[in-house]
């Protein structure tokens, strides 16, 4: 038996803005968890010794997600390596010590395969972390992840804590990240598509809509905003993406974590992790996953198909591949009762309808839904959202709708337009 974690268990969300963090609090509130603590980072800076032991102190909770972290894409893990291996040990440190010393029942910290070797064999078990030489781009950030595991580990067999590591694949889904120069593959390479298809319709004002919505800079003239986007490579002709295409990635929805999360608070304890005749007992860490990977162009030119954008992806092989192939080995996790559900086609399907109805810049009216199923190496078959009454009103409304029920359903506060389709609308 695992560990009871009851509906008014306190737990608290380190990150709850992030993707992984929000993702999980809508599915804890979801599920009827009603004594939920978060705190923004101005609240709480868990890099700060001193504020994370006086938040523990006061608060005492008996759960701690630990979704918390400096993340980022090629381009900012290279850059900012500093930044991420301090400030990643720092949070990590802070948290997982102050929730051994005031008595947390159970803790779960969210890592990253970027723990694995670069030369790791495929699919890539547990056992693997530790065994080779890191990807350089993000050694930084992989070396503090691994730290944190580590940490997990150590804590469980020196202090016998409840703490569990899970190492998810890349992750993507409906509150990700779009900075240009931060964000990870997934978003970066939609946003940049979606940008050059604006640029391609003349839509000037939904640029600047979106640049305005997601950059610090304010942009007032269209010609610095081209200016502007020429420097990530994207033009109204084209889009130029780093490296040749060829490495290859799993990913995962942030919609599935946040059910690999519960799935594991509610079943799972550090003791079914190993072998109780085990004389090492070392790479406890879970991998999520889909066991699918798909290489950096097929993606592009998925999304490209469903974007609708009518130019050129340029692949620049001067910049760097990154790691060339990920694929994660879920077998553990899998036979311990969880699986992901949802699909490629289907998570970036919800990931740009959700960016176009609240992340600004583009038309949901003239989306093209033709959603490829991706079964084969650039073989696309399509579905095609057909309408019953072919009206382009209705097709917008139900598209909001859709995606709006997600929402409405973890009982947040509720901004729908149409009362009557809203359970929360009246909360």
């Amino acid at each position: 038996m695992a560990t009871s974690i009851q509906k008014d268990s306190k737990i608290y969300i380190a990150g709850h803005r992030g993707l992984v963090g929000s993702a999980v609090l809508k599915k804890l509130k979801e599920k009827g968890f009603n004594n939920l603590v978060y705190k923004t980072h101005k609240e709480l800076d868990l890099t700060q010794q001193e504020a994370v032991q006086e938040f523990f102190k006061k608060e005492k909770p008996e759960v701690v997600i630990l979704s918390a972290a400096k993340a980022g894409g090629v381009v900012a893990n290279n850059t900012y390596r500093a930044d991420f291996i301090y400030e990643n040990l720092q949070i990590e440190c802070n948290v997982i010590h102050n929730a051994y010393l005031n008595g947390v029942k159970k803790l779960l910290f969210i890592a990253s395969t970027t723990i694995y070797p670069k030369n790791a064999s495929l699919p890539t078990r547990e056992n693997q972390m530790l065994s080779g030489d890191l990807e350089y781009t993000n050694k930084p950030y992989a070396i503090a992840k691994i730290a944190g595991l580590i940490l997990c580990e150590s804590y469980n067999l020196q202090y016998h804590t409840n703490f569990i590591a899970i190492a998810p694949t890349n992750l993507y889904g409906n509150n990700d990240k779009f900075d240009l120069e931060k964000a990870h593959v997934m978003p970066a390479l939609l946003r940049k598509i979606h940008l050059a298809k604006l640029l391609s319709e003349d839509q000037d004002e939904e640029v600047l809509k979106d640049l305005n919505h997601h950059t610090k800079e304010a942009f007032t003239n269209f010609n610095q905003a081209k200016e502007y986007l020429k420097s990530f490579g994207i033009s109204k002709n084209s889009v130029e993406i780093w490296g040749d295409g060829t490495p290859t990635r799993e990913f995962l929805h942030s919609e599935d974590l946040s059910e690999a999360v519960l799935f594991i608070l509610q079943n799972i304890d550090f003791k079914h992790l190993y072998e109780k005749n085990e004389k090492e007992i070392q790479n406890t860490h879970l991998n999520l996953g889909t066991n699918e990977n798909i290489s950096i162009k097929e993606l592009a030119y998925l999304l490209k198909k469903l974007i609708g954008f009518k130019g050129e992806l340029v692949f620049n092989a001067k910049r760097p591949n990154g790691a060339l192939s990920k694929l994660s080995d879920c077998s553990k996790i899998n036979q311990l009762g969880w699986q992901a559900k949802i699909t490629l086609e289907q998570g970036v399907k919800m990931m740009y309808e959700n960016y176009l109805n609240n992340m600004g810049g583009g038309d949901l009216n003239k989306l093209d839904f033709t959603l490829s199923l991706y079964q084969n190496l650039f073989q696309l078959k399509f579905l095609t959202y057909l309408q019953t009454d072919g009206s382009q009103s209705s097709l917008k409304t139900n598209l909001k709708f859709s995606n709006h029920k997600r929402v409405c359903n973890t009982n947040l506060s509720c901004n729908f337009d149409n009362a009557k389709f809203c359970r929360a609308k009246a909360a």
